[in-house]
């Protein structure tokens, strides 16, 4: 049953815009399951063949880019104290750690923060808010998406390849992999910069 309707939303023509809607709303919203999406795509790429790995990779990267685009430019025009979130503690710690490390390491704290949820969207606000040039943002925010979504994509192919089961086993396999290796790199670094700061 699972596997059928896995099966169908593969062959949909809908899967590649709801996978793009899915990374665009993650730039935004922390709780949209972008990383998930592309992660299951890539899985089922190699379970039922599409779609293509290639198109899965290209989709999520295009996303990828247009919504940190969208959250840079937020940041250039808005600022980062116009809503009530911005200006909590989390949110000002966030953007000033974001704003110290981009004055001496932007393109390493812009590729970094692609595979970190909440960093991404502090990072992207702050390199608008910082005016760093937007040529030089969209440089490395095309090469970190690329990376993003090539390592998710991935992730949920070699798993599918490797395991038995059917789409379900691989897609929940891949996103549970994702997820638990997600995690571990977050742990990593809190504890890095705790002992940092």
């Amino acid at each position: 049953m699972v596997d059928d309707v896995l099966m169908g939303i593969a062959a949909s023509p809908w899967a590649l815009p709801v996978l793009f809607a899915l990374v665009l709303g993650d730039a935004f919203l922390v709780v949209v399951p972008g990383e998930a999406a592309v992660t299951a795509f890539g899985a089922l790429a190699v379970t039922q063949g599409e779609p293509a790995l290639f198109w899965v990779i290209a989709i999520a990267t295009v996303a990828a880019v247009a919504g940190d685009a969208a959250c840079y430019a937020v940041g250039r025009v808005i600022g980062l104290e116009r809503w009530r979130w911005m200006r909590g503690p989390r949110a000002r710690a966030a953007f000033a750690w974001a704003r110290a490390r981009l004055e001496h390491r932007a393109a390493l704290v812009l590729f970094t923060a692609r595979f970190i949820p909440f960093a991404r969207l502090a990072v992207n606000l702050s390199a608008g808010a910082t005016r760093l040039p937007a040529g030089r943002f969209l440089l490395i925010a095309g090469a970190a998406a690329l990376a993003w979504a090539s390592y998710q994509a991935v992730i949920g192919a070699v798993v599918a390849a490797l395991l038995p089961g059917g789409p379900a086993v691989a897609v929940v396999v891949s996103v549970v992999l994702a997820v638990g290796i997600g995690l571990a790199v977050d742990a990593v670094l809190a504890r890095r910069l705790r002992a940092r700061g």
